[in-house]
């Protein structure tokens, strides 16, 4: 289970991320104030804000990930839609999350002017580092950090935040899960990490002075764990997959495998894979522009193999991607298409 849900929010590596902007005038919520009347809040923003998240997924790409980023001008194609609610903070669901919601629902905000200073770029490089998959770095239970709990819950209630005591609790002062995090290390300069005022930390005592403030951008260690999971794809990486061919995995928790097929003929077909193991297994189509996502299957924690199902067409070629979250033996587990 601690591999499950160390690998369980992120995505197949190769996968083509679209993210779109709400763009209505339709696009918002009546919020209620606290005399009892309603506000309408907008998800909308300006062109210049918009900049600065497309070059937080552009500092993301440049580190050499073997994932994709494209802005869609279609909400039903997006899987990650950004809004820009004033008062909301700025929040993003973890990984695959996202999926959960549907096409009028965001799954990422920006609460304040992402304009107002050069700073902000670290904003949204820190909410799309949430869509990768990464929690925060400052609830590391490694960390080591004793807060004092009252100053941090009076700290996040003033603005931009505004957040409840439970929604502090929960960015901030809750603990991760040890099975939740990569590695046995802190690292305070991680782009995942807020940066804190003197005052709010006990413990390690030098910040408590001094404050925890982040070098700014992508650190080192963020670098390398977003490689580890998506490693740059080269040509070399992929397998031809035959019908009725078993191909052995022959992963390590937390790897993938990546095969590639032409329909040979239209009709229905089935991909599964087999051994006593948890993995997350995606079936793309190449277009193109590019790879278009079709079906996933998730076994995780279940005591089923991931399997799809479905019609493809002659001459078409496919993209199936396995990453294996655990197996009972090493070397046992397997992929086939039929």
């Amino acid at each position: 289970m601690r591999l499950i849900r160390q690998n369980e929010a992120k995505w197949a590596n190769g996968t083509v991320l679209h993210y779109y902007f709400f763009d209505k005038d339709t696009d918002g919520e009546e919020v209620r104030l606290q005399d009892g009347s309603t506000h309408w809040m907008p998800w909308t923003t300006t062109d210049d804000e918009k900049k600065v998240v497309r070059e937080a997924f552009r500092r993301w790409k440049e580190v050499g990930i073997g994932l994709e980023f494209e802005e869609v001008t279609s909400r039903s194609e997006a899987e990650i839609r950004i809004g820009f609610m004033r008062g909301d903070g700025a929040w993003s669901y973890v990984g695959r999350d996202v999926l959960r919601h549907g096409p009028d629902e965001r799954t990422m905000n920006f609460g304040w002017d992402l304009t107002e200073s050069s700073e902000e770029l670290d904003t949204a490089i820190h909410e799309i580092g949430h869509t990768l998959g990464f929690p925060h770095e400052h609830q590391n239970p490694h960390a080591g950090i004793v807060w004092d709990e009252e100053a941090v819950y009076a700290d996040l209630a003033k603005p931009p935040n505004r957040w409840s005591r439970e929604t502090t609790f929960f960015n901030i002062i809750r603990k991760l899960d040890p099975s939740k995090v990569e590695g046995s290390t802190w690292d305070p300069d991680s782009v995942m990490h807020y940066p804190f005022k003197p005052g709010l930390i006990k413990e390690p005592k030098p910040y408590f002075e001094n404050g925890l403030t982040p070098k700014g951008g992508i650190s080192n260690r963020d670098k390398d764990w977003v490689k580890r999971f998506y490693p740059p794809l080269t040509g070399e990486d992929v397998t031809s997959l035959q019908p009725f061919h078993s191909e052995t995995l022959a992963l390590e928790p937390g790897q993938q495998r990546n095969f590639s097929f032409t329909a040979q003929e239209t009709r229905e077909y089935q991909m599964r894979t087999f051994g006593t193991s948890d993995t997350v297994m995606v079936l793309f189509e190449k277009t193109p522009d590019g790879y278009q996502y079709l079906m996933g299957s998730d076994d995780s924690g279940q005591d089923v193999n991931a399997s799809l199902k479905l019609k493809l067409f002659q001459g078409r070629e496919y993209a199936l991607r396995v990453r294996l979250y655990y197996e009972e033996r090493a070397g046992e587990s397997a992929v086939m298409l039929w």
